[in-house]
C-alpha cells in the first residue's frame, strides 16, 4: 500500500455484483494536474456594501487530467488526499485513498473525448475517482475541476459557488478544449459535462439552461454581479460550452426554492441529458429537482434515472475509514440505505452507456438506456425450457426478447431502480411511470 493511503482498493474497480458497463476498460489510465488563471474576476464574497463593488482578482483554478495511459510496468499509483469540512466546531476531516491512475504516465492515444467533472459544493474531485478513472480506463480523458469552495458549513457564503460553478465550468472546458486539442489528446469537437449536486447546477447552467433574471440566485447575490449572465444578459454567451455532446447532472441542485432556471430557461437545454437522483434525497428535493427538470427541459433527450429510497450522497467513493469516525463525516460518502459501491457501480454503468451512445456514436449502448420495463424491480427473467442448461448465477441480462431484466444486469442485481426517458419536443411522450416521491 503506498505510503499515507487508507484503502488500496481502488474505488474506480468495482465489485462483482456490479452491472456489466461499470468493469474497467481496456486502457491503464494515467493523472497528470494542470493549473489555469482567470484574471479579472469579482470576489463576490469580499463584496463592499458600502461601496457596491467587489473586488477583481485573478481567480486560479487547478485540475486534476485522468486520461488513457501507457505507464511503465510496475510504476505506483497515485494516492489522493482531501479534506471536507466537518460538523462544527471539529476541524475539516481528512482522507487519504488509492487509485488506479499513474502520475505523468504518457498517454495511450490522441483525439479522446473529454469529459469535464463538477463536484459538490466543498467536495474534491478526490472523491470522484470512482468514476474519473473508470471513464478514463474506457477512453475518455476526464478533467476534475478543483472549486475550492467555501466551507459548506458556513451558509452566508453560499454565493460564492451560486456565482462561481457555472463560470469556473465554462471557463475551464473553454481552455481545456483550446490546450488539450492543440496537444491533440482530445478531440474537443466530442465534449461532455458531469456534475454532482451544486456541481450539478453548474453544468446543467453551462449545457444552455439560462439563469431567470428574477429568480432567486439573482437576488440573492449582490451587486447584480449575477445580471450579465442571466438569461438576456449582455455576457449570457460566457457560460455556454461549445461542441457539448452530453451532460450529466447527479443529486442537481437548482431547483426547489433555488429556482435557478424557471420554466424558460430549462427549454434552452439541447444536448442529450442523464439526470439521476435518489427520491428521498432531503438536501435537493426530487419532485422539483430532478423530475421537475426531466419534465422542463423539452428540447433535449433525457433520461432520468431514480435510486428508490436514496437521499442526497450518491455521488462520491465508499467513505475511507478516517471518514466513518462521525456520522457526520461518513455521510458525505454513504446513503442510509444504498451502499456506495453499489451506487456507484449503477452510476458507472449508466454513464458509460451514455457517454458510449452520445460521445463515441456507439448505438448498440441504447439497449442500455432504453430499459424493457421502467421499474427494475419489474424485469422477467423466464425460467429455460425443460432440458436446457439454466443460464449462470452472475449471467447478463441480454435483454433480448422474453427477458426484461434491464440489460447487463444480474439476475438477482436488478432492484430499487426506475428509468424515464423522453424524446426532445414539447409533445414527445415519456416512456415510464412517475416515480414516487417521498422523505421530503
Amino acid at each position: 500500500m503506498p505510503a499515507g493511503a487508507e484503502d488500496s482498493a481502488p474505488a474506480a474497480r468495482l465489485g462483482v455484483d456490479a452491472p456489466e458497463l461499470a468493469r474497467l476498460g481496456n486502457y491503464a489510465v494515467g493523472v497528470r494536474t494542470l493549473h489555469l488563471r482567470e484574471a479579472g474576476q469579482p470576489d463576490v464574497l469580499a463584496f463592499d456594501a458600502a461601496s457596491g463593488k467587489a473586488p477583481l482578482r485573478v481567480r486560479e483554478l487547478t485540475v486534476d487530467l485522468w486520461y488513457p495511459a501507457a505507464p511503465k510496468p510496475g510504476e505506483a499509483a497515485a494516492v489522493y488526499s482531501a479534506q471536507l469540512p466537518s460538523e462544527p466546531p471539529a476541524p475539516p476531516a481528512t482522507f487519504s485513498v488509492t487509485g488506479l491512475a499513474v502520475r505523468e504516465a504518457p498517454a495511450a492515444g490522441k483525439g479522446f473525448p473529454l469529459v469535464v467533472v463538477s463536484h459538490g459544493y466543498s467536495n474534491d474531485p478526490a472523491a470522484m475517482i470512482w468514476l474519473t478513472e473508470n471513464l478514463a480506463s474506457k477512453g475518455y480523458v476526464v478533467a476534475g475541476i478543483h472549486h475550492d469552495d467555501p466551507p459548506i458549513t458556513d451558509r452566508s457564503k453560499f454565493i460564492g459557488p451560486l456565482l462561481r460553478r457555472p463560470l469556473d465550468i465554462a471557463y475551464v472546458t473553454s481552455n481545456l478544449q483550446r490546450m488539450l486539442g492543440a496537444e491533440q489528446l482530445i478531440d474537443p469537437s466530442r465534449t461532455a459535462l458531469i456534475g454532482y449536486s451544486m456541481g450539478g447546477y453548474g453544468v446543467l447552467t453551462a449545457a444552455g439552461a439560462a439563469l431567470d433574471p428574477n429568480g432567486p440566485p439573482t437576488r440573492m447575490i449582490p451587486g447584480a454581479l449575477l445580471m450579465p449572465y442571466v438569461r438576456g444578459g449582455a455576457r449570457a454567451g460566457d457560460l455556454s460550452v461549445r461542441d457539448l455532446k452530453a451532460v450529466v447532472a447527479i443529486s442537481p441542485a437548482g431547483g426547489g426554492t433555488l429556482a435557478a432556471w424557471g420554466a424558460e430557461g430549462l427549454r434552452g437545454l439541447e444536448a442529450p441529458l442523464l439526470l439521476i437522483q435518489g427520491d428521498h434525497d432531503r438536501t435537493v428535493d426530487y419532485a422539483t429537482g430532478a423530475h421537475a427538470i426531466f419534465e422542463g427541459a423539452v428540447n433535449a433527450p433525457r433520461y432520468l434515472l431514480t435510486f428508490l429510497g436514496a437521499g442526497h450522497s450518491i455521488g462520491l467513493i465508499p467513505a475511507p475509514p478516517s471518514m466513518r469516525k462521525r456520522l457526520w463525516d461518513q455521510e458525505w460518502f454513504e446513503d442510509p440505505v444504498w451502499r456506495a459501491e453499489r451506487v456507484n457501480a449503477i452510476n458507472a454503468h449508466f454513464i458509460t452507456a451514455f457517454l458510449d451512445r452520445y460521445l463515441k456514436g456507439d448505438e448498440s449502448r441504447a439497449a442500455y438506456l432504453d430499459v424493457a420495463v421502467p421499474k427494475s424491480s419489474d424485469g422477467v427473467w423466464p425460467t429455460p425450457a425443460p432440458g436446457s442448461p439454466p443460464a449462470p448465477y452472475d449471467a447478463y441480462s441480454p435483454g433480448s426478447p422474453g427477458i426484461t431484466v434491464w440489460k447487463g444486469f444480474q439476475h438477482s442485481e436488478a432492484a430499487g431502480l426506475e428509468m424515464l426517458r423522453s424524446a426532445a419536443g414539447p409533445s414527445a411522450p415519456t416512456v415510464g411511470e412517475v416515480a414516487s416521491v417521498g422523505g421530503h
